[in-house]
């Protein structure tokens, strides 16, 4: 039987041997490092703050994370060609160039027990252009003011680069976890042309990077990215975690041939649930499991963008143990 980590990683590989069906996040280790407290540390839990970047997030009691209030009135940015008059992009290599001490005997830790340990970096390119303007704005913004806009993911991009940079110099992660939302369950956001003209050069930067580096590159984007996959294998995409089931998921596998894996299928719209039953929950942990296991390079888990995202407690033992049963009972192996 292999370990966790060597599981994770012959189901990464192009005609690699994995022994059973990865179980979601066990293979990884979230090691929180100076860059994700330092851009997340502002947030306040039952109340409004504003990021670093300057918009106004809010969070619900209750809720599992803040989101972004953009109003008319309250935006960063309301103009995109006088974008570098409101907009101030964050230092993030001076005020983390310290404090990795941490994270890096996290990091060692996870390495001793066969873990991978993992960085996270939220709030991508498209994520941070509507968090400074809104979604309305950002999307006419690509038709109206393609040269601004151009720039602004120039400078967004460019933030993004030298957090990676950081990530590389202190050793601290074998895999990153990067966000950045490209459409809802049904559609892109932006059609493919636009994807690839604006939001591609960045990512292909960023995970060429990663990828010189020998740093595995997980994406996350709980989206309908049917249109783009061939794109997201080719700019480095190890593994597209939070593959929604609206996408043809074995259809996407046959076509990429096992150059991208994906994490996800399991529908949280009908196993995430406070109401939830035992029975719904293996229900579509197992459709998940056969459905879309047997094409290979496939990680089944709930579509959330961190392994501590499923809200509800007894969902997420039930998705464990299901999946577990499941390799009992084609591979023989209860991991």
């Amino acid at each position: 039987m292999l370990t966790a980590k060597d599981n994770f990683l012959e189901t990464l590989k192009k005609g690699g041997k994995p022994d059973r069906l990865v179980n979601q996040w066990e293979a990884c280790k979230l090691v929180p490092d100076p860059p994700l407290i330092y851009t997340a540390g502002n947030r306040v839990k039952g109340g409004a703050s504003r990021d670093r970047w300057g918009t106004m997030i809010i969070w619900p009691e209750g809720q599992v994370a803040g989101m972004p209030h953009v109003t008319k009135d309250d935006k960063v940015l309301p103009d995109v060609t006088r974008w570098r008059e409101y907009v101030n992009v964050p230092d993030i290599a001076a005020h983390c160039a310290t404090g990795w001490e941490r994270a890096q005997a996290s990091a060692k830790s996870a390495r001793e027990k066969g873990l991978l340990p993992m960085s996270l970096m939220s709030t991508g390119v498209f994520e941070q252009l509507h968090f400074l303007m809104g979604f309305e704005d950002t999307l006419m913004n690509f038709l109206l003011e393609p040269e601004a806009m151009h720039e602004l993911i120039e400078a967004i991009g460019e933030y993004r680069l030298q957090y990676a940079k950081l990530i590389v110099e202190h050793g601290a992660a074998d895999i990153v976890l990067s966000h950045d939302d490209w459409g809802t369950k049904r559609s892109l956001f932006i059609s493919p042309d636009l994807w690839r003209a604006f939001i591609k050069p960045q990512f292909a930067r960023l995970y060429g990077y990663f990828r010189d580096n020998g740093i595995l590159v997980m994406h996350h984007a709980d989206s309908f990215l049917e249109p783009i996959v061939e794109d997201m294998a080719e700019i480095g995409i190890d593994i597209w975690q939070g593959a929604l089931p609206e996408n043809d998921i074995p259809g996407i596998l046959q076509k990429l041939g096992g150059r991208m894996t994906l994490m996800g299928g399991i529908d949280v719209a009908v196993a995430d649930r406070p109401d939830s039953t035992e029975g719904e929950v293996r229900r579509e942990t197992r459709r998940a499991c056969e459905t879309y296991g047997p094409c290979g390079h496939f990680i089944p888990a709930a579509t959330y963008g961190g392994p501590d995202d499923v809200i509800f407690p007894h969902v997420k033992a039930l998705i464990t143990m299901e999946i577990q049963q499941y390799n009992r009972d084609i591979f023989g192996i209860g991991g």
